[in-house]
């Protein structure tokens, strides 16, 4: 049997590829791998003699592994996890592996103290840099004992962390509500209706199906009329994989988190750190975790302020015009958008119709082509996962230049929330050749309903012009070194910066005009609707921001810490909100449970990134407010100096480059109404 794993291609044959393929493949590539690794050491202290070999090697097996983690994500199965869980101790093993690999380092060692060095290019200078402190961060200069237990620690992480989102997804799955008629969803539009009555025809049920999947779960939290009904679907949601609620101990990751952060900070000890969050800020932009602590609480108490008259403001308005005597946080959404109807006369619902999806795609590419003198179309006759999937192809003057899927909508199967993914970077090949970049762009947004195309809130724009601009910083790049192209050795507290960058767009009349017009009619974003929106925006922002504060601080205090047990996750997450949050949570709420970044994903002790970088994104953004938000020539000089440097330079050098100073976070406060 043919393995298209083994098999070169421009694009991975998603028709092709079966969970079967996994193991084989990864196998076979990692043998290979070691094999011509082992003789790289008598190879010349050379570019071409260590890192482009390297390079090389990773690619490929970066496009084996690519499509294998997409599907993972996408068309999630029994199948699948197993191919997937089976094969991520073997990738930690190997990437110690590497890092670990005493020839190789003292090899980068001799090429950066060489007289070739000063000759080679920014981002090769740059990437073996990142190499060198990267080998350290993997304990190539401890002792044998101590190096084979990091290493152990490192695969154990592998199925850790997995385990953890793979529980946050089957508990998110195992939940139903079924209601034989909608006499309980008082106050749901028609579209939300429509979304509960196709989810249960999935499952070939009558009446409708609330799940908790983001879209069914905040049509009820924003609409539903009844209390009882809202409260049972909060209690679900945030109780996710916890000791707590319908699902209690069924899909606990109580001891997992335990184990991620106690193996963590033996990591961080066995390097030489005090804590796990030393660690994390080695490779960004902040310096230590009290510069972090510090750069938040200051956010925080300027933000308290006008969250708690926005909160007085919220339990006047539900004691009354809803009779709610007692606000609850299964209250808070519902309340808040109609407090938002009654304020400014608009709602989300209002908006939906003048965001249809096709129309907020194509008008968010126009905008991307405007500002980057880009060419972007749609092609038909790919192979693709799944029938939503749509993939784009980026041309500069004519000539194509990378390449995107987009897979909007939720479904069974698929994990919850947004994020972009790379499927090829750019990078020189050995043969002279180049290979163009491609990402993966997810998003969950309602699907589309009764053969009408899919309907987004202005909050799903936002997050679809995040992504994308996510997708821009992968694909725009002109670096051509693998290990710093595109988002790659971009300092983690500055990955955020294009996305967050590229949010403002949704909100500026003039791209208003591009990405809404009415799904009967066409007809564009009234002038009404559109002062009404502006109007509302920071409505309530500094609850939001308070929020987003709470979650950071929690991320990197928790990482501080040394010893952890049962109690300590909550014991610290309860302090931060005793301390930040003008509305607590209910006992039984247990966030942290279902917190992916920072248990699953690359945000542990980074999850400050997202404000410390919207420090940098608003900054920026200034710059066009001052030149034109569609300048062209502007945006040309953001591309250069943001999005095609990569990692090749320092993110403080190029944002200094680009707004011609240092960073203030005048411009985040006066965006948030602060």
């Amino acid at each position: 049997m043919s393995n298209p794993l083994l098999e070169s291609h421009d694009l991975p044959p998603f028709d092709r590829i079966l969970p079967e393929h996994v193991a084989p493949a990864i196998d076979t590539i990692l043998a290979e791998n070691r094999a011509a690794i082992a003789v790289l050491a008598a190879a010349p202290a050379t570019w071409e003699g260590v890192p482009a070999v390297l390079e090389q090697l990773q690619d490929r097996l970066d496009q084996a592994w690519s499509p294998v983690s997409h599907l993972n994500a996408v068309m999630n199965s029994e199948a699948w996890r197993e191919a997937y869980n089976s094969t991520l101790p073997k990738l930690a093993a190997y990437g110690t592996e590497l890092g670990q690999n005493d020839s190789l380092f003292a090899v980068y060692e001799a090429l950066e103290k060489s007289p070739d060095f000063a000759g080679f290019s920014q981002a090769q200078q740059q990437s073996i840099r990142h190499a060198l402190r990267d080998f350290r961060l993997s304990g190539i200069g401890l002792p044998a004992d101590r190096k084979k237990r990091f290493a152990d620690i490192q695969e154990k992480f592998a199925e850790l962390n997995s385990g953890f989102a793979d529980h946050v997804l089957d508990a998110t799955q195992a939940w139903e509500l079924c209601l034989e008629d909608d006499s309980r969803l008082g106050g749901l539009p028609d579209s939300a209706k429509g979304l509960l009555a196709a989810l249960a025809q999935q499952k070939e049920k009558s009446g409708y199906r609330i799940t908790l999947d983001f879209p069914s779960y905040l049509a009820v939290m924003t609409h539903a009329q009844d209390r009882a009904l809202r409260e049972a679907v909060y209690t679900a949601f945030v109780t996710r994989a916890s000791d707590q609620g319908p699902q209690a101990g069924q899909f606990d990751n109580s001891a997992l988190m335990v184990e991620i952060l106690q193996n963590r900070q033996e990591t961080a000890a066995l390097l030489g750190y005090a804590n796990y969050a030393e660690v994390s800020l080695v490779p960004k932009m902040a310096e230590h975790p009290q510069q972090v602590i510090s750069f938040l609480s200051d956010l925080a108490v300027r933000t308290r302020p006008g969250a708690e008259r926005e909160l007085a403001e919220l339990r006047e308005f539900a004691r009354d015009e809803l009779g709610i005597s007692d606000l609850q946080p299964w209250d808070v959404t519902h309340a808040s958008e109609k407090l938002k109807e009654k304020k400014y006369s608009i709602s989300q619902e209002q908006l939906r119709p003048y965001f249809p999806a096709p129309k907020v795609i194509s008008g968010m590419l126009r905008i991307a082509e405007i500002l980057y003198g880009l060419q972007i179309r749609e092609r038909h006759d790919m192979q693709l996962w799944h029938d939503d999937v749509t993939y784009y192809e980026i041309l500069e003057n004519g000539e194509l230049i990378a390449s995107f899927y987009l897979d909007p909508y939720a479904r069974a199967n698929k994990r919850g929330g947004a994020w972009m993914a790379d499927c090829r970077v750019r990078r020189r090949r050995p043969d002279g050749s180049l290979q163009k970049p491609v990402a993966f762009l997810t998003c969950n947004f309602n699907p589309p309903v009764d053969g009408r195309p899919a309907l987004l809130t202005h909050d799903e724009v936002t997050t679809l012009f995040h992504e994308f601009g996510h997708g821009l910083h992968h694909m725009l790049t002109r670096i051509e070194v693998a290990a710093v192209s595109g988002i790659n050795g971009v300092a983690w507290d500055a990955v955020e910066l294009p996305s967050q960058f590229h949010e403002n767009w949704c909100w500026e009349p003039r791209a208003l005009e591009l990405i809404s017009g009415h799904v009967e009619t066409g007809e564009p974003l009234p002038e009404d609707l559109l002062d009404k929106m502006l109007a509302a925006k920071n409505f309530q922002s500094g609850l939001m921001m308070l929020r987003q504060l709470e979650f950071a601080l929690f991320d990197m205090e928790l990482h501080q810490r040394t010893t952890f047990d049962a109690n300590t996750v909550q014991q610290v997450l309860d302090n931060v909100r005793a301390r930040v949050a003008v509305l607590v949570p209910p006992a039984f709420n247990r966030f942290q449970h279902g917190f992916s970044h920072i248990f699953a994903g690359g945000y542990a002790a980074g999850y400050y990134s997202y404000k410390w970088a919207e420090v940098l994104s608003a900054d920026a953004f200034s710059r066009f407010e001052e030149e034109g938000v569609m300048n062209p020539e502007t945006g040309r000089n953001f591309r250069e100096t943001i999005l095609a440097q990569g990692g090749s330079r320092p993110a403080q050098e190029l944002f200094a480059e680009f707004r011609g100073r240092a960073p203030t976070v005048d411009a985040l406060l006066r965006h948030s109404g602060l």
